[in-house]
């Protein structure tokens, strides 16, 4: 049970998710080939690829429905929401193929345009209410940025084509396990690459970057700032790219290494358009009930409500199976953990099973997360001052977009963080909103929308000594209703209900230590061989018959299902 605040009152309802999956009873003593802990899309993906492989498979969520943070919810009857994650891009096209997710019901609406920026006159220099909406037409780019500078919309096609090719080059690392760090540099050059075949993805990687190599160097280290103010000059174009540097990451666009998680946001890619977004139909659920099918399709097993206490150990220090909170045992000498690091290694492995450097390690783990999640039900659409809707029902083509607010200029983003990193509520946070019902009828009653809030930055604990009670989230939430009015007078009329998802409570609902949704900073020092540890990286784990196949492992977070289809496949190899 969890609080909701509707316009009247705060009452409790049970969470309902829009479908679970479950198989017949799991009897104590059960055996497996594998046994895979959580059901988000990792395990799920992770199931489908060892059930397809003809191994015996059983998943094991502790919540009451299937998907992770990628799950669909009714939390206010009538409105079904993406709880957590909310749009689709980086999903990895050999899963799409591999698991036959459109045979098995997903549909995605794809954006565009799909970035809108209006801009609040109370902050912007001339006291204008204009925006900026970009997609995927040059011609229409070019007009709305040249509004602000000819020369910014000449640039941004080149800046664009830069981060394109980069992509392209790194592409192919995620689907690769990445090599041993320790093994790479204990073995003669020639050895190296005769037994490490994934070096060859590697040399391909750099081969494509070619001279372009400086650049691409300067972007995976330097800050985002850095490079945008190199190529463009216009704030609201800048401080709407700088979003995508940072959104989920609690550091800055000042921050060095920052450049990274916008090119992870370029790899996105949906119905064949590079870059692109979309809104999977049902919602983030829709995702992951089609991988649920694909897997159960296949034979494998999935058991919602069926939470696991420990990870059985052998004498040897091998995988055994499991023991679930109700005590019940399932045994299997292979278990893929979809769980955090943290979780993983800290809380479900026995007590000293770990190398003590490789526990200093995860322990070292940066979970960081400036995130709070808000989910609300609308009567009506927003009606933003800078573009006027036709009326009240009329659904326009920036209804569709990653609407950004407080995004005028990048020092706001920089102040936001800054206040954050002080345990403070920043003035002006940083604002990602998304009306998937805009393109989804499904997920709302007829004339209504539910409108998702990806806000930050916010401190997990706060300065005053406060926690993050129902006080705490209701006045964070009128912050941000007020920001919203600002833009779009009448929006905190037209709110039907909402809830309010800061880094704690993520962490308590969905499993994601310290609130990260990336199951770890997706910075330089926690990517490809250091992740998750420069000890032992990708699925592999110290522990003989234990893979990581969650986000926590190469190539990290997003909805992908990369981390899980490795982690099987290294599982099969074993």
């Amino acid at each position: 049970m969890i609080m909701i605040r509707t316009k009247q009152m705060c009452f409790s309802i049970i969470y309902r998710g829009v479908r679970s999956y479950c198989s017949s009873s799991l009897t104590n003593g059960q055996t497996y080939d594998a046994i895979i802990i959580g059901g988000g899309h990792n395990g799920l993906v992770a199931a489908g690829y060892l059930s397809k492989a003809g191994r015996r498979v059983c998943v094991l969520e502790r919540r009451h429905v299937l998907g992770g943070a990628a799950v669909t919810e009714e939390i206010i009857p009538g409105f079904k929401f993406s709880r957590a994650s909310y749009v689709l891009g980086l999903l990895r096209p050999k899963v799409y193929h591999d698991l036959d997710l459109k045979r098995h019901g997903l549909k995605v609406y794809p954006r565009d345009p799909s970035s809108y920026t209006p801009l609040n006159e109370n902050h912007w220099q001339d006291g204008q209410s204009r925006s900026l909406t970009l997609g995927s037409h040059e011609d229409q780019n070019y007009k709305q940025i040249a509004q602000f500078s000819v020369k910014d919309a000449e640039a941004l096609p080149k800046l664009e084509a830069m981060l394109f090719k980069f992509g392209e080059a790194l592409a192919p690392l995620l689907d690769q396990v990445p090599p041993d760090a320790n093994k790479l540099f204990s073995k003669s050059m020639a050895r190296k690459i005769s037994q490490i075949p994934t070096i060859s993805p590697i040399a391909k990687a750099a081969s494509v970057l070619g001279k372009d190599f400086p650049q691409f160097l300067e972007l995976m280290t330097a800050p985002t700032t850095k490079l945008l103010d190199r190529w463009l000059e216009s704030e609201p174009l800048k401080a709407t790219l700088a979003t995508d540097s940072v959104i989920g990451s609690m550091t800055s666009p000042a921050t060095p290494g920052s450049g990274y998680v916008l090119l992870h946001h370029v790899m996105a890619q949906v119905a064949g358009v590079r870059g692109a977004w979309g809104y999977p139909e049902g919602g983030m659920g829709g995702v992951t009930q089609a991988m649920a099918r694909a897997a159960q399709e296949a034979g494998a097993a999935l058991y919602p409500d069926h939470p696991v206490k420990t990870i059985l150990l052998g004498d040897k220090n091998e995988v055994l199976g499991v023991e679930l909170v109700n005590g019940k045992r399932v045994y299997a000498k292979t278990v893929l953990s979809n769980a955090t690091a943290n979780i993983t290694f800290l809380k479900l492995l026995p007590e000293g099973s770990l190398p003590p450097e490789f526990e200093a390690s995860v322990r070292s783990i940066d979970y960081s997360s400036p995130v709070c999640k808000i989910n609300v039900a609308l009567k009506s659409l927003p009606n933003f001052k800078a573009d006027p809707s036709i009326n009240s029902t009329t659904v326009m083509p920036h209804h569709h977009c990653t609407i950004h607010l407080n995004c005028e200029n990048s020092n706001l983003l920089d102040e936001a963080f800054n206040q954050a990193s002080l345990g403070e509520i920043p003035d002006n946070p940083m604002i990602e909103m998304t009306l998937p019902s805009s393109c989804d009828p499904t997920l709302a009653p007829p004339g209504c929308h539910v409108a998702l809030f990806f806000t930050q930055y916010v401190p997990y604990t706060l300065a005053d000594g406060r926690s993050w009670d129902s006080k705490a989230k209701t006045e964070y939430a009128d912050k941000i209703f007020s920001t919203v009015e600002e833009y779009a007078p009448g929006f905190k009329d037209s709110i039907v209900g909402y809830e309010v998802l800061p880094p704690p409570d993520l962490e308590k609902v969905f499993g994601l230590t310290g609130g990260n949704i990336f199951h770890g900073a997706m910075s330089l020092d926690q990517l490809f061989t250091a992740r998750p540890s420069v000890l032992q990286c990708g699925p592999f784990t110290p522990v003989t018959g234990l893979f990581l196949c969650g986000s926590g492992a190469h190539p990290g977070g997003g909805v992908m299902g990369a981390p899980g289809r490795l982690a099987a496949l290294s599982a099969l190899t074993r």
